[in-house]
């Protein structure tokens, strides 16, 4: 005799509806709440109740009578941020293909998170000796190119608490990471050497949005033997170089839409 499986737990039950009637807006917008009503499963008082929680957090927005259902504001910035993420991407690898054969280092796109940062693309150079994956690790500000770039620009702040030092060279002290960040600031890219990982130097420069916001880094990372100051400086003014080249791209992009 087979058993009645379980009931689902009420805010499973709730997460389904409110997923289901935010896909029904946004896949043909507008909609009426009786419309909502039915495809969900719920009266229209409930429909009602689950609308007005979604029209707090600007998900779903509602014409006077609240009738007519539409994205809401933040819907709609969401949907632009996943647009202009892939405008990035797309605009983003033909400068880290240049960057890596330029360099024989590895390239990145890296874009700035709650506390830290993230690789979201990257192209490998010749060189194996330091050569890393950084896809989808999360690092910190005060000690990756990419970090200093967004904390120069303003586009990031350090988290509350002591600064890690996960090298030997780490900058923990906040007055002698500002006047770093001064530099960033004057020469328009960050350096990195030993900072992240002991033998790890690198490079970042920002990606400028059509807004005029700091929204990506494009970094170059390699074996600090290979790279003496002199060899950072001329991949700090490359890395600056193809970074702004996409940034003019996108800046050409929002122009055309």
């Amino acid at each position: 005799m087979s058993e009645t499986p379980p009931a689902a737990p009420a805010a499973v039950v709730v997460a389904g509806q409110v997923a289901h009637a935010l896909a029904l807006v946004f896949e043909g917008e507008p909609r009426t709440l009786a419309e909502l009503a039915e495809a969900v499963g719920v009266s229209e008082s409930e429909a009602a109740e689950l609308v007005a929680g979604l029209e707090r957090h600007e998900l779903i927005a509602s014409d006077p009578t609240g009738s007519s259902l539409r994205a809401g504001a933040a819907a709609l910035r969401f949907a632009r941020v996943g647009a202009l993420r892939e405008d990035l991407l797309e605009l983003a690898v033909p400068a880290l293909e240049r960057l890596a054969r330029e360099s024989g280092e590895t390239a990145n796109l890296i874009v700035p998170r709650a506390a830290g940062t993230e690789a979201i693309a990257q192209v490998d150079g010749r060189h194996l000796l330091g050569a890393t994956n950084w896809l989808g690790r999360e690092l910190p500000l005060h000690c990756t190119a990419a970090g200093k770039v967004f904390l120069a620009q303003g586009v990031a702040e350090l988290p509350a608490g002591a600064l890690s030092a996960p090298a030997a060279a780490t900058i923990t002290d906040l007055a002698h990471l500002e006047r770093e960040l001064d530099t960033v600031r004057e020469q328009g890219y960050a350096t990195l050497v030993d900072e992240l990982e002991d033998g790890l130097s690198a490079v970042g420069a920002p990606v400028f949005a059509a807004s005029g916001t700091v929204i990506a880094a494009l970094t170059v990372s390699g074996a600090t033997v290979r790279l003496p100051p002199a060899r950072l400086a001329l991949l700090g003014r490359l890395a600056l170089e193809q970074a702004r080249s996409v940034s003019a791209a996108l800046l050409r992009g929002a122009a055309g839409q």
